[in-house]
C-alpha cells in the first residue's frame, strides 16, 4: 500500500524555484525545466540505468512530481541525486489530486505523473486525470521509455505484427474465464499482465479454454533472474501448478488459428 501523503521534505523545491539537477556516473547535470503542463514520464521496470534522460530532466524540473507510492519513486529519485517534491496520485481515490494537479498546471506549474515502474496509465493510475485534463483544454505531454508489455513482446519469440493487450484478468474465476472466452477468437498474439500469487490459476484457465496454444511467461524483466519460458499453455499450467514466484509477469498468447 502506498504510504499516506506527506509534507514535502524540507529539502524539496517549492512550485516555480529553479530546478535543481541530477547525477549520471558522477556528472552533474543541470536539469531544464519542463514546459507547464502534465507530462507522463515512463520509468524503468526493473533496471533504474533504464531511464531516459527527458525523464530524468522532467523529474529534476518539474514543480512537483506525482506517483503511486513515494517509497518506490525515491528509490529513482536518489539513484541520480534528484530532488522533488513528490504527492501520491491513485484514480480511485484521486479526486482531491487531480483537482489540486489541475490547479497547478492552470497556474503555469510542470507537473509529472510516473507509475511504479514502467509506462503510465497501461495497466495502471492516470486515464481520469489526463482525460479531466483534456477536457478542460490543459496542456498534456508524454515523455516515453521502459514497458514491460513492449519488453516481453520483444523478446518472447511470438509474432508481434498484431498484439492485443488485455491487462489484468478479473481476479475472480467465474469473470476471468468470461473474459477469456471473449478473447478465444482474437487474430492477435494476447498479451496479458498478472500477479504472482494468481499466476497459477490463470494458467490453468487458460489452458483450459484456449488449448495447448504456444505461449509465454516473460517474468522479472530487466533485472538479474529476468526469465522467459515458452511453452504450450497446457505444459505452462503444469509447470507452474502449485509454485510461487516472484516479479511482475507476462504473459503471452499465440493468436487464433483461423478456422478451416
Amino acid at each position: 500500500m502506498a504510504e499516506p501523503c506527506a509534507q514535502a521534505p524540507a529539502s524539496a523545491r517549492n512550485e516555480g524555484a529553479e530546478p535543481s539537477g541530477f547525477t549520471i556516473e558522477g556528472a552533474q547535470i543541470r536539469a531544464r525545466k519542463p514546459a507547464p503542463g502534465l507530462h507522463i514520464v515512463a520509468t524503468p521496470i526493473g533496471n533504474l540505468e533504464d531511464v531516459t534522460l527527458r525523464a530524468l530532466h522532467a523529474l529534476a524540473g518539474a514543480d512537483r512530481v506525482y506517483c503511486e507510492d513515494t517509497r518506490i519513486t525515491r528509490r529513482l529519485l536518489e539513484r541520480y541525486t534528484i530532488t522533488a517534491r513528490l504527492g501520491i496520485y491513485d484514480d480511485h481515490r484521486g479526486q482531491k489530486a487531480r483537482a489540486e494537479i489541475m490547479r497547478l498546471v492552470t497556474s503555469g506549474a510542470s507537473v509529472v505523473l510516473v507509475s511504479d515502474a514502467g509506462t503510465p496509465l497501461i495497466s495502471d493510475p492516470g486515464f481520469k486525470l489526463v482525460r479531466e485534463m483534456r477536457d478542460a483544454g490543459l496542456p498534456v505531454f508524454v515523455i516515453p521509455g521502459a514497458s514491460a508489455l513492449t519488453a516481453a513482446a520483444a523478446i518472447a519469440g511470438l509474432a508481434t505484427d498484431r498484439l492485443f493487450f488485455a491487462g489484468f484478468l478479473a481476479p475472480k474465476r467465474a469473470a476471468r474465464r468470461r473474459a477469456i472466452c471473449e478473447l478465444a477468437e482474437m487474430a492477435a498474439t494476447l498479451v496479458l499482465y498478472e500477479s504472482p500469487r494468481r499466476l497459477a490459476a490463470t494458467l490453468a484457465d487458460l489452458a483450459d479454454i484456449l488449448g495447448p496454444r504456444e505461449a509465454a511467461i516473460a517474468r522479472e524483466l530487466t533485472k538479474i533472474n529476468e526469465q522467459v519460458v515458452r511453452l504450450p499453455l497446457d505444459q505452462l499450467a503444469e509447470r507452474y501448478a502449485g509454485k510461487t514466484v516472484r516479479g511482475e509477469i507476462v504473459i503471452l498468447i499465440a493468436a487464433a488459428q483461423p478456422q478451416a
